[in-house]
């Protein structure tokens, strides 16, 4: 007999407009399994399903695998995921638009090219093959954004420090009309969206990124019509400016990602003007302690980081690597904890992190989802243990 609120199989698929043959191939695969089986192996849905089955068809419109897909939805309703997932999936809707534009644009030059001249540029052809194939670029762009979003909204939502990360590390900045500021991986550019009305009126603001994914974030965060700002992709063991060129660099939490941080720091004094100021944030060894303390005694096998950041540059360790390079070091520590009193966006930040977790987590999600809930009922504590190194010229 059918609960209320559940709908057969065939219902689902005809509300959800696709075949019934789709949500069995689904369910077979593990890509959306029914909320309710019966001991006679009849299969029911919620409205909850319809969730999930939307971010299904929207990757699977923009090109995703259905292997990928599995890979990138999470079995779960609550609002945090679901505005989350939507905000993304929104990025990535508009970075399939520009991908079809610059498709569109190859296409209309080839033409006109072989319609005036009757020859063909195949450079230009190559272009062509090369924009048609960029959905594992794009699948990336997914998964870090994704990643750095659920990584901002734990902090957002339950900091105790009632002055957030950003507009503390732009006050840090000390910026003033006239200076020439550079930020070396600025991600989707959340620094300068926070603070956006303090920024003065005349400066120059350049915002770089190793991902072109991520600096198109960046130039969607900002606006395209703040001249104030300019977008430039390289790698910043390389600087592509000549000496003395900037009064500030920014390098928040990136230091740690770099191959050679003794190289990435000579690039940054070369281009500091004198006196100029190198900003650069980390963590310590205690920070977000408490969150690997969880998942290990959930399941010991579990690491959420294959490599210690904060050994390869730190707070415990900044000064020593930073004092080659600049005259003067100091450390200001962010004073915060977290207090998280739902169970969601403390999954969602876990399964964010570069380790192992997915491969034990996923296949036990809704076990491991009431074990955090249970820890988070009456609140949760973390600990956090971050700050900036500024350094002088």
């Amino acid at each position: 007999m059918k609960k209320p609120g559940y709908y057969s199989s065939g219902e689902f698929a005809r509300m959800a407009q696709v075949t019934l043959r789709t949500i069995r191939y689904y369910d077979q695969h593990d890509i959306l399994k029914p909320s309710l089986v019966t001991p006679s192996g009849a299969r029911f849905y919620t409205d909850e399903d319809f969730a999930k089955l939307q971010q299904i068809l929207l990757l699977k419109f923009l090109g995703f695998s259905l292997d990928e897909i599995r890979e990138m939805t999470i079995d779960d309703s609550d609002y945090h995921f679901m505005l989350s997932s939507l905000n993304i999936q929104l990025k990535l809707v508009q970075d399939r638009i520009e991908q079809m534009q610059l498709v569109e644009k190859a296409i209309r030059d080839t033409a006109s090219l072989i319609q005036t001249h009757h020859t063909v540029d195949w450079s230009q052809m190559l272009n062509l093959i090369h924009l048609t194939g960029m959905e594992k670029s794009l699948k990336n762009q997914y998964q870090n954004a994704s990643n750095i979003s659920a990584r901002i909204n734990l902090h957002h939502l339950y900091s105790k420090n009632p002055q957030g990360w950003f507009p503390w590390v732009y006050e840090q900045c000390h910026l003033a009309p006239h200076m020439k500021v550079l930020e070396i991986g600025c991600g989707d550019g959340t620094l300068w969206k926070e603070n956006q009305d303090r920024i003065p009126k005349k400066i120059s603001v350049t915002l770089s990124d190793l991902s072109k994914g991520m600096l198109r974030d960046a130039r969607r965060t900002v606006g395209t019509n703040d001249d104030r700002f300019s977008f430039e992709t390289f790698d910043c063991h390389a600087i592509p400016y000549p000496n003395e060129s900037f009064d500030l660099v920014i390098a928040d939490h990136v230091l740690f990602y770099c191959h050679d941080i003794s190289q990435v720091c000579s690039e940054v004094q070369r281009v500091l003007k004198k006196n100029g100021i190198f900003l650069c944030s980390t963590y310590g060894q205690n920070h977000m302690k408490e969150i690997n303390q969880l998942v290990q005694n959930f399941d010991e096998r579990i690491v959420l980081s294959a490599e210690k950041l904060y050994e390869r540059f730190g707070m415990e360790n900044g000064s020593k690597i930073l004092s080659p390079y600049f005259f003067k070091v100091r450390w200001l520590l962010y004073d915060d904890e977290l207090f998280v009193t739902d169970p969601v966006p403390l999954i969602t930040y876990v399964l964010s992190c570069h380790g192992n977790q997915n491969q034990y987590l996923l296949d036990r999600y809704q076990e491991f989802r009431s074990y955090v809930k249970k820890k988070t009922d009456e609140g949760f504590t973390i600990s956090k243990e971050a700050g900036i190194f500024l350094c002088t010229k």
